[in-house]
């Protein structure tokens, strides 16, 4: 298993091969990682899909609002909501989009993220000072590698669980 270094700033995804281990990076987007922690505290990310999983790309998930698998689910409505809290503000830095990095979704807004998010599945540096970077994979990004792709998959895996260490 990966070296926690902080408990409070580290969140454990579980899919149906293993968990991810992702390290947050409070001192980077201060607001992304209190929201994440936040939903993943309330169990709002629980049964949550991936909508949007593009080969050499991504995998988004994080619509606490319509892509919840186990509470009125319908694929089409999946990706286009966010929580019941308020959208939150770029916070851009100079971290890259690299493999394995964790990049709040959002709109057309810079100023529209809130509960959605992607992990890169390679170094995407076009991304780079467009979208906040908020944390990174430690541990069981070959688990992301094997997310079903499509744009929605047909049958689309899931968040099954996603707490913060320090609760585990």
């Amino acid at each position: 298993m990966a070296e926690i270094k902080d408990p409070e700033n580290t969140v454990i995804i579980e899919l149906k091969d293993g968990n991810v281990v992702i390290e947050l990076l409070p001192d980077v987007a201060p607001k992304h990682c209190e929201r994440m922690k936040e939903l993943a505290r309330a169990g709002e990310y629980d049964n949550v899909c991936f909508h949007r999983v593009i080969d050499g790309f991504m995998a988004q998930t994080g619509d606490v609002a319509n892509g919840d698998m186990e509470d009125g689910f319908n694929l089409r409505m999946a990706g286009t909501g966010g929580s019941s809290l308020p959208n939150l503000p770029a916070e851009f830095s100079k971290l890259p989009h690299d493999r394995g990095t964790l990049g709040a979704a959002r709109s057309a807004n810079p100023d529209s993220a809130n509960s959605q998010f992607f992990i890169n599945f390679k170094d995407n540096h076009f991304l780079n000072g467009q979208y906040t970077v908020y944390g990174r994979v430690i541990e069981g990004m070959e688990h992301v590698d094997a997310i079903t792709r499509g744009e929605p998959p047909a049958n689309p895996d899931r968040m099954i669980s996603v707490k913060v260490a320090a609760d585990a």
